[in-house]
């Protein structure tokens, strides 16, 4: 299974950064903060009212390209067990052989998942570009890609994923040995050699999917945006008090979405994902009316939709800044590999456990022929994005040191893609030459403990060029118990 996303990403950085709130805005990923911070092309999907003032260097233009973020981030794995997620990821894209996981690391790996909140999270710009002047205002344009993940397990569902037909869920094993077929119990002490030549797993008395998957959330999204947005002044004058209002909108094409929640309820899960995944589906995808085999270098998209954006700011002359912003309020609807899940009997599984520790790859695991979950073939399927809402504000102290807040709160955190809770935030920068930028910050909230974000910008030619390298969390480099790892990085932005 593969991600154009993450292939670029993990291509260009040796480490990762997780900023859901920062957009491609690698700068802001350094502050923490960034709705009252961002200009140019980097506003879109943030505050496109700051649009309407143009940026600090009196340049018109604005371009800028590969500029990227990924991250990892947990709230109960450490950083040791996150970079041997990010390292088993990263060796699948590079196809890279690994040694078969052992029985013991398959467990280990089952426990080290069992109720552990992962979440992925990339943005990779593809290209982005602004223009402003004070009559028109501003308007800007970017492409770009954005990957979102989210899983928590069960403690069924954690052991069917990692270790599939041999999970403690099953209380009998079929063996192979020559042309011998057994079925023995399963027992813990079993050899490894014993282990090796079982084929399936079957239990006497199964138990419902969605008793055994209760607890469990998988949320996936890999979209691609193409971002216009406009801002400008309402009213007022720059030096005393204005406002701006923006807004901004999105064509939404969408590679892979899975939505998967179980609870005491039941178990709901819809997916649509690109044929690039090379999920083999079997004879159900005969009887699906949306299924798609369409194929190319680059993966074809399985649902397309839209998303708009509101802002409004008010400055009070060159000292304070505040802003609110709604953001990308729309839906994609899928009618490509659509599929439900139906809730049954789990009786037996032929899989094999997953090989190493990447989670991501669990979707195979539920989906593909043979797999957990029963599907069912849907026409369509619609998603509502995952909007959002910020307020931020900052305070620009002798024109050397800005600091600010920002609070950003998903409409509905169940959304494939959105934040779990809200994130709050507050952090700035320090200039204490032209041409060098220091940021710090702060974040919590949502999924996330104590981070402190850190990030350095170097602006050359009074604001020509500029390119910079950030984390998300400086704590990973001091404490062994860090729950992220991460880096930011751009190398060029242009301005004339």
């Amino acid at each position: 299974m593969r991600s154009l996303l993450l292939t670029l990403a993990l291509t260009f950085s040796g480490f990762v950064s997780f900023s859901q709130t920062q957009g491609i805005s690698y700068t802001a990923v350094g502050r923490g903060v960034a709705t009252t911070f961002v200009t140019d092309y980097h506003t879109l999907g943030i505050n496109s009212s700051a649009l309407g003032w143009g940026n600090e260097y009196g340049k018109r233009t604005t371009m800028g390209t590969t500029e990227f973020n990924l991250g990892f981030y947990s709230d109960s794995l450490d950083a040791d067990k996150l970079k041997s997620l990010y390292s088993a990821i990263r060796n699948q894209i590079r196809d890279k052989d690994e040694e078969p996981a052992d029985w013991q690391t398959q467990q280990q790996n089952a426990r080290d998942y069992l109720e552990s909140g992962i979440a992925i999270d990339a943005s990779y710009n593809w290209m982005g570009m602004s223009y402003y002047n004070e009559k028109l205002g501003g308007i800007a344009f970017n492409i770009g890609e954005h990957y979102n993940w989210y899983s928590k397990l069960s403690q069924q569902t954690s052991s069917l994923i990692f270790e599939g037909r041999l999970s403690d869920y099953f209380d009998q094993l079929t063996i192979v040995v020559g042309t011998d077929t057994s079925v023995i119990a399963n027992d813990p002490n079993l050899s490894e050699d014993t282990l090796a030549a079982a084929i399936a797993g079957t239990i006497s008395v199964p138990l419902p999917l969605g008793e055994i998957t209760n607890g469990s959330k998988i949320k996936f999204t890999w979209n691609r945006h193409y971002n216009l947005g406009y801002g400008r002044k309402l009213f007022g004058d720059d030096s005393t008090f204005a406002i701006y209002g923006g807004i901004g909108g999105r064509f939404i094409q969408s590679m892979a979405m899975m939505d998967l929640q179980s609870d005491e309820n039941g178990i709901r899960a819809y997916s649509s994902i690109s044929p690039s995944y090379d999920i083999d589906y079997g004879a159900i995808a005969n009887f699906n009316p949306s299924t798609f085999t369409g194929s190319g270098v680059i993966p074809k998209p399985v649902g397309t939709g839209f998303g708009v954006d509101f802002s409004a700011s008010a400055r009070i002359g060159n000292f304070l800044t505040v802003s609110a912003a709604v953001n990308n309020i729309g839906s994609v609807t899928y009618t490509r590999n659509v599929y439900r899940v139906k809730d049954s009997l789990v009786g037996s599984l032929d899989l094999a456990g997953l090989s190493d520790a990447n989670v991501t790859n669990s979707v195979e695991q539920l989906l593909q022929d043979g797999g957990i979950l029963v599907l069912e073939g849907e026409e369509k399927f619609k998603v509502n994005n995952a909007a959002n809402f910020r307020l931020g504000g900052d305070v620009n102290l002798w024109k050397k040191v800005r600091i600010g807040v920002d609070i950003v709160a998903p409409f509905d955190r169940d959304n494939p893609g959105s934040l779990a809770n809200a994130v709050y935030s507050f952090g700035g920068e320090v200039r204490p030459v032209k041409w060098l930028s220091l940021s710090a910050g702060y974040f919590g909230g949502g999924i996330y403990a104590h981070n402190v974000p850190v990030g350095i910008n170097f602006i050359l030619g009074g604001g020509t060029y500029e390119f910079g390298i950030s984390s998300r969390d400086a704590l990973t480099f001091f404490l062994e118990n860090s729950n992220s790892i991460s880096t930011a990085f751009g190398f060029a932005r242009v301005r004339f």
